[in-house]
């Protein structure tokens, strides 16, 4: 069989598999099950152009890694064939823990367990199927391996997956803010004392790649429509567990209910199979389940997913400031009266919480830049944009949640 293939991506055109081994992931079962996991979670309910999925990013993600290789290699850094072979397999698998919408869910069908953590779980049990040949590519992915900028090149604040998530994100949702020059900045990048660094000349187009990133979460990732939609989900997956574990029989899919009637730690997780069921969830098992929910004899599950099976979101208020407690009560009183639920089920139509924008954090990782005298600074000090300190800042903002018909 040829496994040389050749896939069409709408953002890159044509992308090539470069080994056997990389094919065969690929067509791994844990790998397909990307392609019905959305990269945006719930942000198509915006932009309706946003049904990308985790394998398409994945995909776009090896192919600027091989033009990352090329680029270091012709400026002298010896990367061998095995090490570009295993960087690959790292980035093509950074997300293969993703469950279903993405970051949407993350924290609520398995609790304490990020994706980052699945991964490694999910690159482990694939490393034995393929009789320990991912070895170098887990090491990589872990940061344990010899060469520390191989790492960087798939996890750290200029890496394959932003690069590709950015212009991926803004090509799918249409938001111009956040395209940028992917090329020119691999083209820019090289090693100094094993860490990447970008070459002087490229410092404009990484501190637009900074800019960009903060304008897409301020106008896609953290929209507060999408905010109404994934916050509705995780509400309707909160309020079907406690039924669940209230002895309350749900439909759901057999991979869903395993995770609606374990509550599980982080340690339990990596034991007893719960890995393996993890895998067969994804977008499909979620969205039938609401389906079937809407027509729940409990209010708060009917009503919570009738609402999102219409689009009859959450309004939400993102503020500077904390919002009011006395405007948060007196919806809390409104839902009781209206709903005619107990006190104990306001916070599933009244709730606060709060959003985070770190475009660039200073000392975690810096962005290094080469400059012409064969020093290393940071990027946020090499820059002469004034902003860019400012960027460097986290910004928290302040949500209050409630339905519609409350006001």
């Amino acid at each position: 069989m040829n496994k040389k293939k050749i896939i069409n991506d709408p953002v890159y055109g044509f992308i090539s598999i470069p080994s056997e081994l990389v094919f065969d992931l690929i067509e791994h079962p844990y790998f397909q099950r990307l392609r019905y996991i959305k990269q945006l979670g719930m942000t198509h309910l915006v932009y309706p152009g946003a049904l990308h999925t985790r394998f398409h990013h994945a995909l776009g993600a090896m192919h600027l890694m091989k033009m990352a290789v090329e680029t270091l290699r012709s400026k002298g850094h010896e990367i061998t064939t095995a090490e570009e072979e295993a960087v690959t397999i790292a980035i093509l698998l950074h997300d293969i823990g993703h469950g279903p919408f993405s970051h949407a869910l993350e924290h609520t069908i398995v609790q304490g367990v990020s994706h980052e953590d699945i991964s490694i779980l999910l690159m482990d049990k694939l490393n034995e199927q393929f009789n320990g040949k991912l070895t170098t590519a887990i090491s990589i992915f872990s940061g344990t391996y010899a060469k520390k900028f191989l790492h960087e090149l798939v996890s750290s604040q200029l890496d394959m997956d932003r690069l590709d998530y950015l212009n991926r994100d803004s090509f799918f949702t249409g938001v111009s803010e956040g395209v940028i020059s992917s090329d020119r900045i691999i083209k820019m990048l090289t090693v100094r004392d094993d860490h990447i660094v970008i070459e002087e000349k490229g410092i404009y187009s990484v501190e637009k790649f900074i800019i960009a990133r903060r304008l897409m979460y301020w106008q896609v990732y953290l929209h507060k429509t999408v905010i109404a939609a994934e916050q509705m989900l995780v509400k309707i997956l909160e309020r079907s567990r406690e039924l669940v574990l209230k002895g309350e029989k749900l439909f759901a899919t057999p991979a869903l209910n395993h995770f609606l009637t374990n509550t599980l730690t982080r340690e339990a997780f990596i034991k007893d199979g719960h890995l393996e069921v993890f895998t067969q969830l994804d977008d499909t098992d979620i969205l039938s389940a609401v389906k079937i929910w809407a027509s729940s004899d409990d209010f708060v599950l009917a009503k919570l997913c009738n609402d999102f099976v219409h689009r009859k979101l959450f309004h939400v208020d993102i503020t500077n400031d904390k919002p009011d407690k006395n405007l948060v009560a007196q919806l809390g009183e409104n839902a009781v009266v209206k709903y005619g639920i107990a006190k104990t089920e306001v916070p599933y139509f009244v709730f606060t919480d709060s959003i985070k924008n770190n475009a660039y954090r200073v000392g975690d990782g810096n962005i290094g830049v080469l400059m012409k005298d064969g020093s290393v600074i940071d990027l946020a000090t090499a820059s002469d944009y004034s902003n860019l300190e400012a960027l460097a800042k986290t910004v928290e903002k302040y949500i209050l949640c409630y339905s519609k018909d409350l006001v």
